[in-house]
């Protein structure tokens, strides 16, 4: 029996349908959701999400955010959030560049301004991550996003 999983930002529904597992980043570690999970709300951390339905997985990045749990609903509120198929691996590389170099040239004592380049960089790289391990694995055939048609 699956359980429905909602991926939403501010600006869209990035995902919405049935799913038979979902894995995210919680800020305490990695957590994986089941059907019928026990009631949970906690905060997520930059990361992949993955939403296995049937024989397939497809692959999110986000930038934090909560995630709410219910034994038959989850819904993940992220601040943002892309699937892996629309990542621009060479921007978000391009993106983390920039904030490494902000952060290595030094940002003054500017506590706003550290965690802005902080989470730029965290954001950049949870994208390049998801990215790169998407494209891997379609080129060795696995993690495919459609699922296999009956021959």
């Amino acid at each position: 029996m699956p359980i429905q999983c909602d991926i939403v930002t501010q600006e869209k529904m990035v995902f919405s349908g049935p799913v038979d597992a979902v894995n995210l980043p919680g800020t305490e570690g990695r957590m994986g959701i089941l059907p019928h999970h026990s009631p949970l709300l906690t905060a997520l951390d930059f990361g992949e999400v993955v939403v296995r339905v049937g024989g397939h997985e497809e692959y999110f990045a986000i930038g934090g955010g909560f995630v709410e749990v219910q034994p038959d609903h989850v819904t993940i509120l992220a601040d943002s959030a892309e699937q892996a198929d629309e990542i621009d691996i060479e921007r978000a590389e391009r993106a983390r560049v920039e904030a490494e170099e902000i952060m290595r040239t030094g940002v003054k004592d500017d506590p706003d301004r550290i965690a802005a380049v902080r989470a730029s960089l965290l954001r950049a790289q949870a994208r390049v991550d998801v990215g790169r391990r998407r494209r891997r694995s379609v080129a060795t055939g696995m993690g495919r996003t459609e699922p296999e048609q009956p021959r």
